[in-house]
């Protein structure tokens, strides 16, 4: 394996003068610099993560908590991009990404725990139960933590625009003449009550009443309870006109209810979802939803964990709010239409 004592007999400069130009510190030329660089490159240069921890106090290694109860893992619809576009960001600056559990060996641990074992600088979280005790002890350790889609007091947290993502949805399907709005929504959780207050909210800005049957409570990335709450609100006597979906994937659940039914989408009945995963362009009709900019989500919550490993002293708590888009798809019927 090449040393850095290889590096600096090939460029005839001391082992401490290769140390600085790995390592960016600027009491060197640039001349000199780019000397090394070059040459390291072409040595194949691998710095030893352990011997660099030990001199940074750094292990250049983020910890990720994402715990997903509906056990898709990495093939979530929603959070693999999330996640994909987190590591690649961390990557770009050195770090790699390990994943944390509860498990150590085959020894039950904290999560906290598992961190300390793994020696992790930082901990991005993502999908999981925020008042789960294990997860507040984390948040409150000694470790920098951001986090995707939910707010801790002094942390930094990365959010979808969940408000403004709604707000836009109920818009669109109101420009669209529909009065009779029912909405699916997720289980408990602050993403659930930002979208839920905004469809409200919405609805009452547009002059729509909607009626408390209209408003089932079902489970984010769950087709099976999507489809039982969509022949729940098929059955009503006055039936929605339109059905907004938790999310793109549990959608499925509900457009097939419909088909089971006997019913058109969008002639008969309208949908609309939310997320704006692959999956809703090729959907037949193509689900009208609201995208959400998984790239910037996760790129944002490396580049901040970072900052808070690498500055300190001089990085604040902050809510970065990601806005999401509108995706026009043929699920919705324009009733303003002539026939």
């Amino acid at each position: 394996m090449v040393s850095i004592k290889d590096i600096a007999e090939k460029c005839q400069v001391s082992s401490a003068t290769v140390s600085k130009a790995i390592n960016g510190q600027s009491d060197i030329s640039e001349t000199t610099r780019a000397l090394v660089l070059k040459v390291a490159a072409e040595m194949e240069y691998m710095p030893n993560m352990a011997a660099r921890a030990l001199k940074t106090n750094r292990t250049y290694n983020l910890g990720v908590l994402f715990v997903d109860e509906t056990m898709s893992g990495l093939t979530h619809e929603y959070f693999a991009p999330v996640l994909e576009s987190f590591k690649v960001a961390a990557e770009a600056e050195g770090y790699s990404i390990t994943f944390i559990n509860r498990n150590v060996g085959k020894r039950r641990t904290t999560y906290l725990e598992h961190c300390r074992y793994r020696g992790v600088d930082g901990v991005m979280i993502a999908s999981v139960n925020f008042a789960d005790p294990a997860v507040i002890e984390l948040v409150n350790s000694e470790f920098p933590v951001v986090v995707i889609d939910h707010v801790f007091n002094n942390k930094s947290a990365i959010i979808s625009d969940n408000i403004s993502g709604m707000s836009d949805l109920v818009n669109y399907v109101c420009d669209m003449g529909h009065t009779k709005l029912a909405f699916i929504h997720g289980e408990e959780t602050s993403v659930t009550e930002s979208r839920l207050a905004s469809f409200y909210h919405t609805c009452n800005q547009r002059g729509i009443t909607v009626p408390e049957e209209y408003v089932r409570k079902g489970v984010y990335h769950d087709t099976a309870c999507t489809a039982r709450l969509t022949h729940e609100l098929l059955s009503l006597k006055a039936r929605p006109s339109c059905i907004f979906f938790p999310d793109d994937f549990s959608a499925l659940g509900g457009m097939n209810a419909i088909r089971e039914l006997g019913l058109s989408i969008p002639d008969d009945i309208s949908v609309v979802g939310y997320d704006g995963i692959r999956l809703s362009h090729v959907l037949q009709p193509p689900l009208t939803t609201l995208y959400q900019d998984t790239e910037t989500l996760g790129s944002s919550a490396a580049q901040r964990l970072i900052s808070y490993i690498e500055q300190p002293k001089s990085t604040l708590p902050t809510n970065v709010v990601v806005p999401g888009t509108l995706q026009e798809g043929a699920s919705v019927k324009n009733l303003c239409a002539p026939n």
